[in-house]
């Protein structure tokens, strides 16, 4: 099969597409899963990086 004459070689690949197909599949399942929130520190580390860009 696919000329992969090794059953372990044809395992692997198997398990690659697999594996990938899953990861896949979890990551358009649960890509709106985390909550978005800014908080005040997130705020607040936001406008002292932008003090310290505009002094460069």
């Amino acid at each position: 099969m696919l000329g992969i004459a090794d059953p372990l070689v044809l395992a692997a690949f198997l398990g690659c597409i697999a594996v990938t197909a899953v990861s896949v599949l979890y990551g358009i399942l649960r890509r709106n899963a985390a909550v978005d929130e800014v908080t005040p520190e997130d705020r607040a580390w936001a406008i002292e990086e932008q003090k310290v860009e505009d002094e460069l």
